[in-house]
């Protein structure tokens, strides 16, 4: 049998609050054992399982590997706006004339994500 992901790993400078920020971002939830000021903690979610571990240095460079993210139940430009409030940042608009495209993110911790069209605004859904 092939290897399952088990987590898809962020270094992070908060472990904590960056897992928060996903949480919410993904509908999820920390793990049971996770605490303020802990040097990881987890997002448990239907989706991937997302792990936040405290490292000393910052980011400094583009991510290689990102997450994109396609809302279930709103329009990306709705998801865009929600997770935006949530504490994200705009970083590309690469929305099209005709409704195509995708934004791209970064968040609280400068980590990039994108977000794409729903599958109802795809027309398979």
């Amino acid at each position: 049998m092939a290897s399952l992901v088990r987590h898809a790993t962020f270094d992070c400078a908060d472990p904590y609050a960056l897992a928060s920020f996903w949480a919410r971002a993904l509908d999820g939830r920390l793990g049971d054992d996770d605490h303020p000021g802990d040097p990881e903690a987890q997002v448990v979610s239907a989706g991937v399982g997302l792990l936040f571990i405290r490292v000393p240095e910052g980011k400094t460079v583009k991510n290689r590997v990102h997450l994109d993210l396609q809302p279930q139940d709103r329009t990306r430009d709705e998801e865009v706006e929600r997770l935006v409030a949530l504490g994200a940042t705009v970083t590309g608009d690469h929305r099209r004339p005709d409704g195509s495209g995708w934004v791209t993110l970064a968040d609280p911790e400068g980590n990039e994500l994108c977000v794409e069209r729903s599958a109802a605004e795809r027309g398979t859904g």
